[in-house]
């Protein structure tokens, strides 16, 4: 008896060894890399990009495919753009714009907000508007403009109802899959815990389905601001210069290289833009455990 206790005992510290050398393997992670090693990692593919971008374009330049009044190169361009940098002019359209994109973006955001909230917690309006929503999301924005213009005129109401309409919709469309894909799990438990209602909606839906959520506003900002591009071209209000009365003023008026310059300054705060949200979706995700820290 006391040999077969001893082999039991042998036995029973051989199986902990192993269990925590797997244990181990399970925990450790790849050594964090500085915060200069992640920037470089994310820097270089878009600077390559942009060179890339930068030689087609010059080849295309060079080809004589059009005449340089009407395709100039990226010398030409960015001279201008260094120009319309410089002009204060200039500075006080791009505020217009973004005064526009935000104050559109905010309202899309709240509506947007309510109305998923409303049609994933409640079931009859879900199988009233929950396709309305997505049929909403695909309309090209520029449908939406004659009846902006008939019911606003050639006005901000006009831009600003069509900026909406672009973005509320996939707010909406991102809140509702962010709460479609919560654990049922997480819901009883948080019911176990005393959560009812608003605070239950407080505390666990909206934290759990934040990563969607995010997804949306990020996609709602990119139909916003093509909205608005769109909108401004369209409609120009008088002594309320924008970056879009710019870029049409340069098309009528055939100065390439200015709407060229315009076209890459739209092109950037698209990109800051998407920058701002990616780094809250990665923050968030990281947070969520959706990816490993180091990353």
């Amino acid at each position: 008896m006391a040999v077969d206790a001893s082999t039991s005992t042998v036995e029973a510290s051989s199986l902990d060894r192993e269990m925590a050398g797997l244990d181990a393997l399970e925990l450790s992670t790849a050594p964090a890399r500085s915060r200069l090693v992640r920037a470089g990692s994310a820097l270089w593919p878009k600077l390559a990009a942009i060179g890339v971008g930068l030689l087609v374009w010059q080849i295309v330049v060079w080809s004589q495919w059009r005449p340089d009044y009407v395709l100039p190169g990226p010398a030409p361009v960015f001279s201008e753009l260094g120009s319309q940098l410089s002009q204060a002019s200039f500075w006080h359209a791009v505020g217009i714009t973004l005064q526009r994109a935000a104050i559109g973006y905010a309202v899309a955001v709240l509506i947007g907000s309510l109305v998923g909230a409303a049609v994933a917690r409640i079931r009859p309006l879900r199988r009233a508007i929950g396709s309305l929503i997505t049929g909403l999301q695909t309309m090209p924005s520029i449908v939406w403009f004659p009846l902006a213009i008939l019911l606003f005129k050639l006005g901000e109401g006009a831009i600003l109802f069509v900026v909406v309409l672009g973005a509320a919709p996939s707010v909406a469309n991102g809140l509702i899959s962010g709460i479609d894909h919560i654990p049922p799990l997480m819901l009883r438990s948080g019911r176990v815990l005393g959560a009812r209602g608003i605070r239950l909606f407080r505390f666990v839906i909206l934290p759990a389905a934040m990563p969607a959520f995010v997804g949306g506003l990020k996609q709602g900002w990119a139909f916003a601001w093509r909205s608005l591009m769109a909108g401004e071209l369209l409609v120009i209000v008088a002594n309320r210069p924008s970056i879009g009365a710019r870029l049409e003023f340069a098309r009528e008026f055939s100065q390439a290289d200015t709407l060229l310059a315009l076209m890459i300054v739209v092109l950037l705060i698209g990109i800051l833009a998407d920058s701002v949200f990616s780094f809250a979706d990665r923050s968030i995700r990281r947070r969520w455990g959706l990816i490993e820290s180091g990353d």
